[in-house]
């Protein structure tokens, strides 16, 4: 996951209904690189969309003579999209965005999750004791 941005929501709460958003979200989900993650343990649903870096993969057949490739077959299932086509926004009802950067997280999309999961579950047991 080279220079993608991975963003992140961790509420559900949208303008359009839930089983509408979800079928447009997961739309050609090896183009776009979008999937949710529902929590078994909390039933929150988390958001994942990869967003390009502008690291460009070379895709296509690499001529040995030229030392060059031809063709570029990654335009179309690169498997993240640009920012200006997210979804994840709050203009759709998303209150608390997170974005990864290579810069800034070493933590993969789950594992961030997971984080911001176990968080989450302290908080709604924290009077339990």
């Amino acid at each position: 996951m080279e220079n993608k941005k991975q963003h992140m929501d961790i509420r559900g709460n949208l303008k359009m209904n839930k089983e509408e958003f979800a079928k447009k979200f997961l739309t050609n989900t090896d183009e776009t690189g979008r999937f949710i993650v529902k929590s078994l343990r909390t039933g929150k649903t988390y958001y994942v969309e990869a967003i390009d870096g502008n690291q460009r993969n070379q895709w296509g057949d690499f001529d040995p003579v030229t030392k060059k490739f031809q063709g570029d077959y990654g335009a179309k299932y690169k498997g993240c999209i640009k920012e200006s086509e997210s979804l994840i926004t709050e203009e759709n009802g998303f209150t608390k965005i997170h974005t990864l950067t290579p810069e800034t997280s070493t933590e993969s999309p789950l594992s961030y999750i997971d984080k911001l999961d176990d968080e989450y579950y302290a908080l709604i047991h924290k009077n339990d004791d």
